[in-house]
């Protein structure tokens, strides 16, 4: 069955008439008698699909703009076709994605993160969920990987008699870095006794890729890494993409801090959460990380210079850190 046959087949399987059919990024993106659509093959378990309608569904009726499931004409959300391939149909927005060198927009956007939470703390729990939560969250589990890997690979270059440049800068760089690591780990774990941790929904992946700027609204979509955890973690996420664009600029941080706490304050220990997450080298590990992975004999130049850059920024990233530390 050719690819086309395929999506021709599953989207009979809906009450709708398709205009027209194009290829998206993993999807099909239909227009139709009902708007526009996205067909993507999908692999997940059923408990998982209804746990993310059951929550687009609650964030709908708050008014939140979301790519909401399309139920097949037996009801169901999943739709096979002849192959045995499943696919889920979603409501779609054909508007661009949040840009993050319109400072303006990026305030927008947070604001719209902002309010996306404040519905989301307001959907009750359920025992059923726990199949979406994550303790400890996937902050703590993430930096303390990460810092086993870093120690891993500084163990490897020093282990070694001759150095390239790139090893080089690691061994000089390493150290400052690393303390950075080892105490947001430390403090992100301290924060909360073992099981108090102020779970709630997440999106779970949100970065101005999933910010959809339409004519008067902001979609926020792809719930697929929904799950119970730290909402700071969706915050730092969209931010930290957002200074580093624009060079760790302190007012601009401000901004969107503001943004955010005039739809939902944090509170004091969010906002420690939040310091402690920024404060994490999380690039800088990326870049041990992959030479770490990679083939070690040969490290592009463009590697040494992003850790040079990352040195370089480090005096606004520390003075953008001073005002969350408040």
């Amino acid at each position: 069955m050719s690819v086309s046959d395929r999506y021709e087949e599953v989207l009979k399987q809906y009450e709708l008439q398709v205009i027209s059919v194009r290829k998206g990024r993993g999807a099909w993106i239909c227009e139709t008698s009902q708007g526009m659509k996205s067909l993507r093959e999908y692999q997940g378990t059923i408990k998982r699909l209804e746990f993310e309608d059951q929550i687009l569904g609650q964030l709908k009726g708050f008014g939140v703009t979301a790519d909401q499931y399309v139920r097949n004409l037996e009801g169901n959300l999943l739709s096979t076709a002849g192959d045995g391939t499943r696919f889920v149909l979603k409501d779609w927005y054909g508007d661009r994605e949040c840009s993050l060198k319109d400072g303006k927009e990026v305030c927008g956007a947070v604001a719209s993160i902002a309010f996306l939470h404040k519905c989301l703390q307001r959907i009750p729990f359920q025992e059923e969920w726990t199949m979406g939560s994550t303790f400890p969250s996937l902050a703590i589990q993430d930096m303390e990987r990460h810092n086993r890997e870093l120690k891993r690979a500084r163990a490897y270059i020093r282990g070694k008699r001759k150095k390239s440049d790139f090893e080089l800068c690691v061994m000089k760089s390493f150290e400052p870095f690393f303390q950075q690591a080892r105490a947001a780990a430390e403090g992100i774990a301290g924060l909360w006794e073992q099981g108090a941790e102020p779970r709630c929904l997440c999106h779970g992946d949100l970065d101005h890729h999933h910010v959809l700027m339409g004519d008067g609204y902001m979609a926020i979509v792809e719930y697929n890494r929904l799950h119970m955890g730290l909402q700071m973690e969706d915050l730092y996420r969209f931010m930290r993409k957002a200074m580093e664009k624009h060079g760790w600029s302190l007012s601009l941080g401000i901004e969107m801090l503001e943004a955010y706490e005039r739809v939902l304050p944090i509170a004091r220990e969010n906002r420690r959460c939040l310091y402690f997450l920024f404060l994490y080298p999380e690039k800088y590990w990326k870049q041990i990380n992959y030479y770490f992975n990679a083939n070690k004999a040969w490290i592009p130049a463009r590697n040494m210079d992003k850790i040079i850059g990352l040195q370089e920024q480090e005096e606004g990233r520390r003075r953008f850190l001073q005002e969350l530390g408040k």
